[in-house]
């Protein structure tokens, strides 16, 4: 037996709950004419408001290559319009149109129903407990 092994186990068991959670919530957004990627930037928007471009990868976890593609799409949708910044040519700002504040606000209950049913088997303590567990695994990979 590997001296490793409840780490194993633990990592293991992390990421088929992550990837289960994940299959759960793609079917859900896949109904609303969206693919994953165009989900998270139009989730992002409405939560946090226009972003800049080159920010918005970061913050929904897909590559800075990407984005553009993404927000192009969302673009032809009429889901997002790109704004220039007034202060800096360089950076251009992705913000919801009027239709995509309608389209996100209209989908985003059932997402978060069907993150409430994921983990409706925690309870308030444990969800906080797991959370916080989490954030230091996170905390510390990124440290190695």
């Amino acid at each position: 037996m590997s001296q490793y092994a409840p780490q194993l186990k633990a990592f293991t068991v992390l990421h088929r709950a992550t990837n289960a959670s994940q299959e759960v919530t793609k079917k859900q957004i896949l109904t609303s004419n969206l693919n994953l990627t165009e989900f998270a930037v139009m989730e992002l928007l409405y939560h946090k408001g226009e972003q800049p471009i080159q920010i918005i990868g970061k913050k929904v976890l897909i590559a800075s290559s990407s984005i553009t593609y993404v927000v192009d799409k969302l673009e032809q949708k009429g889901f997002v319009h790109r704004k220039s910044c007034a202060n800096d040519r360089r950076v251009t700002y992705a913000a919801l149109t009027d239709l995509g504040h309608q389209q996100i606000k209209a989908i985003f209950p059932a997402h978060e129903q069907k993150i409430a049913e994921i983990f409706e088997i925690l309870s308030n303590e444990e969800l906080e407990i797991l959370t916080d567990l989490l954030k230091r695994v996170g905390h510390h990979a990124s440290q190695i």
